[in-house]
């Protein structure tokens, strides 16, 4: 079997980790980089080429594409899926995922539990989108930040009205939610493949942070999760149409509620939390949908 990473970067521990466990099955395994590729699209014969070359086709295609990279890198995506080569989370999967309203409205659609969210684009509407969560202390959000950048937490009223006043006046795209305290700055990072959880980790937040996020300086621990969050973190990354997802859960008075789902969720925290194999695993998910002879529209 032949398999392509897309990654930016062959260093990146997540990277480096799927070619060992790759090679370690006796696979053949390609690093590309999505924004060196160019693409002929075609009736006849779709292509995926890099400086001069055409690439060779794969059996299966890791896509690990950034979140500046987005729309290009899905357009790489969505060619190999043209071309037929089985995607392990497909180009509208990943899409989907990266556009935070649009997630949270599939969520809510599906009735999967989250904190409560608001969203306008007027000056005028600040007041009641404010009621409309809870009031303050609230969480605004940034529709394109990842790892915690563009996540504010405004404690007081006039603080959120101020903040949210600023990103409007920047024409920023923001989401409010509401604070949930009693998470205490911690979450959960659920690794989902397939249909199972295969492993998670709590997350905590330094004294005096409330973004968990590992690269904040957040710390990461073992954790055991309840049958509703299990259920929870497959079912929300099935409603992105993900194979491969770290769904973010907070556990609040009212039960857990997801935060963010990930398409490209880092392995290093995650491993190292655990002790788990999560890339081997990867590496067996894909060869096992190939023998059942999956295709990038059935998976």
């Amino acid at each position: 079997m032949q398999i392509a990473i897309l990654s930016q970067n062959k260093t990146l521990y997540s990277t480096r980790r799927l070619v060992e466990a790759t090679q370690e099955r006796g696979y053949q395994v390609q690093v590309i980089n999505p924004l060196e590729c160019y693409m002929n699209i075609s009736m006849q014969q779709s292509s995926i080429h890099i400086g001069g070359v055409e690439l060779p086709s794969f059996d299966a295609v890791i896509p690990r594409i950034g979140a500046g990279i987005t729309f290009y890198g899905t357009a790489v995506v969505r060619q190999f899926e043209m071309m037929a080569t089985y995607t392990l989370n497909s180009s509208m999967g990943i899409s989907r995922s990266r556009d935070k309203l649009r997630s949270m409205q599939l969520l809510s659609r599906k009735g999967i539990g989250l904190p409560v969210t608001g969203f306008a684009n007027k000056p005028s509407d600040i007041p009641d989108l404010i009621d409309m969560v809870g009031g303050a202390p609230l969480v605004i959000k940034l529709l394109e930040g990842t790892q915690g950048i563009g996540v504010v937490l405004a404690e007081t009223r006039k603080a959120a009205e101020s903040v949210i006043e600023a990103f409007m006046g920047l024409k920023a795209n923001i989401m409010v939610q509401e604070y949930i305290k009693e998470a205490q700055g911690a979450d959960i990072r659920c690794f989902v493949l397939g249909d199972k959880v295969i492993a998670a980790m709590k997350r905590q937040a330094l004294p005096g942070e409330f973004r968990s996020n590992l690269h904040r300086g957040g710390t990461a621990t073992l954790v055991k999760l309840s049958p509703e969050e299990r259920s929870i973190a497959v079912r929300a990354a099935k409603t992105m149409g993900l194979n491969v997802a770290g769904v973010d859960i907070l556990r609040s008075n009212h039960g857990p509620v997801v935060m963010e789902v990930n398409s490209s969720p880092g392995l290093e925290g995650i491993e190292a939390a655990t002790g788990k194999d999560v890339a081997g695993a990867i590496i067996e998910f894909i060869a096992k949908q190939r023998r059942k002879g999956k295709t990038p529209s059935e998976a």
